[in-house]
């Protein structure tokens, strides 16, 4: 049967197979070929860009942000307005002419990199990901586009701060020409996806410094879920600085402003707690978002992913900004390192009721790696006298499978020995239970949104260097990760590269792995999928 399109790139796809008629997070079959357009466009005008560097040119920082901008856009659940795409494509195209014809040589070049919007339809056939035919090749090639779809967040992110770095850069663009490479073998592309991880531990530490330069190390601190009497706009995603221009903007105006689902850490930062208007987080995870959106009742501000098509009830109250988009939403525009104008939010929430309660009391976080490392003697010794058995990373992401359940009740059911590290919103399957705590030490310790799991890196990395060990794996430190979406992903191949072994990963295991693949990252990292809570408490705590 003939596919209207194809994609398996997140944890829901179709079957764990792939959807093929219409995406199970609410895109068309047209929004993601143009998507998948856009991919090869971008993959096109970084093969032009590194010839232009081969030859000793200096590439612009808006060629850089053009191609983090374009993968991000195609990140699960961030833009389904096909007409945004379709002009990032014309965008695309125009910047890799300019460029190629600022070059002395043209031969060589690949179609990507010579189409035009007049041959469409010639390359449309080798756009999707089922152009390569061969499966261990496609399986491994998209593993690793996933993988700099997810770097690309956290470029992304440091580039609104001002944060740059060229070898980043360069390695992302000459990785996505080699997606081009036809020749290209099994085990060439198994290096590749390894040597990715690595880069993205990196983006990982390029972020992490943007971050906390900026706004100052997240330390604990009790967040609100309650509500105030005031009107409200509520953020989500992850963008730090739409936050900050939004909070700068609604000082003195008599709005509050709610974190929901991602944007939760952003209270953790010592530069927030400033804004006595920035009261609290609304919500839960990000796939809840139609009924809270809804009983929120004000203005909500999408910065990033996860975006879940709206209902025609609060759809005129929701804006997006940034890589997001939906065709019929408001979008505040103004790129990287401009101030947007929020203005019409603001006074769009003047004439909204304040925010219906629907949870009250207070949830804490903010244990990332500085917080973390301020324990550590504690945290040392209590591993040392027994007290603290095993940490278990349940960092990752959260969904609308029911499978999901499955971390909640192994949260409870984990011995009361034992302290969970997460990052990402995986953590609202379990950050509202009283898990109580070991000497004073959290059993859920959050580090923040999935943009902090460099975090958990550096915490095992300074713990194998405190407690004198040769291999991160002796450590008391267990991973039993939930995945969704392609920031996941490049996590996942950043630990990889780290060396970490037998992690479990679920609640399915990706649908975009081979037979071949999965029994590689098996033999070599012994990665597994989850069974049941008590066989694998059982085998994590062995």
């Amino acid at each position: 049967m003939e596919h209207k399109m194809f994609c398996y790139q997140c944890q829901e796809t179709a079957g764990c197979k792939g959807c093929t008629n219409a995406g199970v997070c609410g895109k068309s079959a047209a929004t993601a070929n143009l998507q998948d357009m856009l991919v090869y466009a971008t993959k096109g005008l970084s093969e032009v860009l590194m010839r232009a560097r081969n030859k000793g040119m200096i590439i612009p920082g808006t060629c850089n942000h053009l191609v983090t901008e374009n993968l991000f856009v195609t990140i699960t659940n961030a833009n389904f307005d096909d007409e945004k795409i379709k002009e990032r494509i014309q965008k695309t195209l125009e910047k890799r002419d300019e460029i190629r014809k600022e070059l002395s040589d043209e031969f060589g070049f690949s179609k990507a990199a010579l189409w035009t919007m007049e041959t469409w339809e010639e390359v449309s056939e080798e756009t999707g990901v089922l152009a390569t035919k061969d499966e261990d090749i496609r399986s491994l090639r998209e593993l690793i586009t996933y993988g700099l779809k997810g770097m690309s967040a956290y470029l992304k992110h440091a580039n609104a701060l001002g944060w740059e770095k060229e070898e980043i850069d360069t390695f992302l663009q000459e990785t996505l020409a080699k997606m081009l490479d036809e020749h290209a073998s099994v085990e060439e592309l198994t290096a590749l996806a390894l040597k990715t991880g690595e880069v993205g531990v990196s983006a990982m530490a390029l972020l992490d410094e943007a971050n906390t330069q900026r706004y100052g190390n997240p330390e604990i601190t009790k967040v609100s879920i309650g509500v105030r009497k005031n009107p409200g706009i509520l953020v989500s995603g992850h963008d730090l600085r739409d936050l900050e221009m939004l909070l700068e903007q609604t000082k003195g105006t008599g709005v509050d402003v709610y974190t929901h689902s991602e944007m939760l850490p952003a209270h953790y930062y010592p530069a927030f707690k400033k804004y006595e208007h920035f009261v609290g987080n609304y919500g839960n995870a990000w796939w809840k978002q139609k009924e809270e959106f809804e009983s929120f009742g004000g203005p909500i501000l999408l910065t990033t992913n996860c975006l879940v098509p709206p209902k025609d009830s609060y759809k005129d109250r929701l804006f997006t900004t940034g890589a997001v988009g939906f065709t019929g939403c408001k979008h505040i525009e103004g790129a990287c390192g401009e101030e947007k104008d929020f203005s019409e939010m603001i006074a769009m929430a003047k004439q909204c009721p304040a925010p219906k309660e629907i949870e009250s009391g207070e949830i804490v976080g903010g244990f990332a790696h500085g917080q973390v490392m301020a324990l550590a003697d504690k945290i040392v010794d209590a591993v040392k006298s027994g007290a603290i058995r095993k940490f278990v990373v349940m960092a990752g992401c959260d969904g609308r499978s029911k499978k999901r359940d499955y971390y909640t009740e192994f949260a409870k059911a984990l011995p009361k020995d034992t302290v969970i590290l997460t990052a990402g919103c995986a953590k609202y399957k379990y950050n509202k239970l009283d898990l109580g705590d070991i000497g004073g030490i959290p059993r859920v310790l959050d580090a923040g949104q999935c943009n902090d799991s460099y975090s958990l890196a550096v915490i095992a990395l300074k713990l194998k260097e405190v407690f004198q060990l040769a291999d991160i794996n002796e450590l008391p430190i267990v991973y039993n990760i939930a995945w969704y979406e392609q920031k996941a992903v490049i996590v996942l191949l950043a630990l990889l590269s780290l060396g970490v072994k037998n992690i479990h990963l679920g609640p399915t295991l990706p649908a975009f792995l081979s037979p071949n693949v999965a029994k590689l990252l098996v033999e070599n990292f012994q990665i597994t999928g989850i069974t049941t809570v008590e066989d694998d408490i059982k085998a994590l705590m062995a």
